[in-house]
């Protein structure tokens, strides 16, 4: 009778399997950036039920600058995988749904009673059903390349970020914080959830990527720093504006994305029906996400 062969057996060459494989530190890193990124935005719940809101919504920012960082880091270090893929996307989940949501009802939403926790786990939901469809967005290979200019509605940091703006604007002392609020709120808290999954088109900023001219080299490093500065300086100013700012560019990237439908439609040949779920504007190759996420 032959005996059977497992796994800890020698190989032909006489050498045992070894039990651990050593993973490279490549890939590691990327995915030490992403639990950074998700501390942070779980200490942003921490701070938010201990009312310390400057920390809360810091900490919110801090995440997002993370999550901007570590799907550069893992195609820069050439370490990406489904797993740093899959674990950005679910500290994505918690980060900008989970933590939003509750810092707002925290916050004002709980004072509308059940509709305020009604918006809080609308906008939850939302950020889940928008990085499931993001996951599983096919590349098409025939898209065009001006299809990197946009995204399929709101990002979910986007998203995160813009949802607080109510909050920002109480610090600067714009908005009162009455319990009849509450509900218009709430009704906010659920506007920016639509527009995380909807079919609107919003610019990306991939093409930001491209070579910068030797001399705009040095007026772009002063224009950084200084948004920084002022963000570090002015962080609730900054902020609000910034939210603002971004809810205003959504009908300019909507009329951009359908000039270049047109353009297209004439190239072709063809009639522009102006339906955006014509073209999935999530495409697989250019995500920030570990190239999967």
């Amino acid at each position: 009778m032959t005996e059977s062969v497992n796994s800890t057996s020698p190989n032909q060459t006489g050498k045992r399997e070894p039990r651990f494989r050593r993973v490279p530190i490549r890939l590691i890193l990327p995915n030490l950036v992403t639990l950074l990124a998700l501390c942070s935005g779980l200490t942003a719940i921490r701070m938010a039920f201990e009312g310390r809101w400057e920390f809360a919504i810091g900490a919110v920012l801090v995440a997002a600058v993370l999550d901007a960082l570590d799907g550069r880091v893992a195609r820069l270090l050439k370490g990406t995988s489904k797993f740093g893929a899959e674990l950005d996307s679910l500290a994505d989940f918690v980060n900008f749904g989970v933590t939003p949501a509750l810092m707002l009802y925290i916050w004002i939403l709980k004072e509308a009673g059940s509709l305020g926790w009604i918006a809080a786990l609308i906008f939850a939901i939302s950020a889940a059903l928008r990085l499931a469809r993001f996951n599983v967005a096919l590349e098409d290979p025939d898209k065009p390349a001006w299809t990197a200019k946009f995204f399929t509605g709101v990002p979910a940091p986007a998203g995160a970020l813009t949802v607080l703006m109510p909050l920002y604007l109480e610090f600067l002392g714009l908005l009162p914080h009455w319990p009849e609020f509450a509900g218009p709120i709430a009704a906010y808290t659920i506007a920016i959830a639509f527009l995380m999954i909807s079919r609107l088109p919003t610019f990306s900023g991939k093409t930001l990527r491209s070579r910068v001219r030797r001399d705009f080299v040095l007026p772009l490093i002063l224009v950084v720093v200084l948004i920084i500065a002022l963000t570090v300086s002015y962080p609730f100013r900054m902020l609000a504006a910034g939210s603002a700012l971004y809810l205003i560019t959504i009908p300019f990237a909507w009329r951009s994305h359908r000039k270049h439908l047109k353009a297209d439609s004439v190239l072709r040949g063809s009639d522009d029906d102006g339906d955006c779920g014509d073209t999935d504007l999530d495409h697989l190759g250019d995500r920030d996400k570990h190239d999967m996420g």
